[in-house]
């Protein structure tokens, strides 16, 4: 099944990462639904799960793809403890608040509310979840993952961190 994937990557990076990114965050959005919440399917909320997986797989697979990219041609110092650390350092103080500026402010669009609102109020909260996991991940992902296989292995973490966004997002308690 790796060797499958993996030659998947290698014809069409962008399209793979991009249905993996949309599958694992439509996916994480069920776990919130479910897992959390326990709603149960006559309450899951449906439209929610498609816009999780819609930006997973329209903006977050390709962006990362080539943020990865990126960062594995362009930040490369002379050791590898050294270019782990800044390419951990750009990731979250670059990439992340970006991202996640994009993901609050696309979900309130289509939920038709305010996304200066939805930053206000789940912004700090989110990012500062966020580098409480973040940097380890990404720190074992730089050093150890090769290029093609990293956005899988943020899918796969995302599982559980696209629940946490999904219930930030939604405003739930958590």
């Amino acid at each position: 099944m790796l060797r499958w994937y993996q030659s998947k990557l290698a014809k069409k990076p962008i399209l793979t990462a991009s249905i993996t990114s949309a599958i694992l965050f439509g996916s994480g959005d069920c776990l919130a639904q479910q897992a959390v919440d326990r709603r149960g399917l006559e309450k899951h909320d449906f439209a929610r799960t498609g816009r999780m997986a819609l930006y997973g797989g329209a903006v977050f697979g390709p962006v990362a793809t080539t943020w990865f990219g990126i960062l594995q041609r362009h930040v490369v110092l002379k050791s590898r403890a050294a270019t782990t650390a800044a390419r951990v350092t750009a990731d979250q103080l670059l990439f992340t608040p970006v991202q996640l500026t994009c993901f609050l402010s696309s979900m309130a669009i289509m939920e038709g509310v305010s996304p200066v609102d939805r930053l206000k109020s789940a912004f700090v909260p989110a990012y500062k979840a966020n580098l409480m996991v973040w940097p380890f991940v990404q720190s074992i992902n730089f050093t150890f993952v090769p290029l093609e296989l990293r956005v899988l292995v943020v899918n796969i973490i995302s599982l559980g961190w696209n629940c946490f966004l999904s219930l930030m997002n939604s405003g739930e308690e958590l």
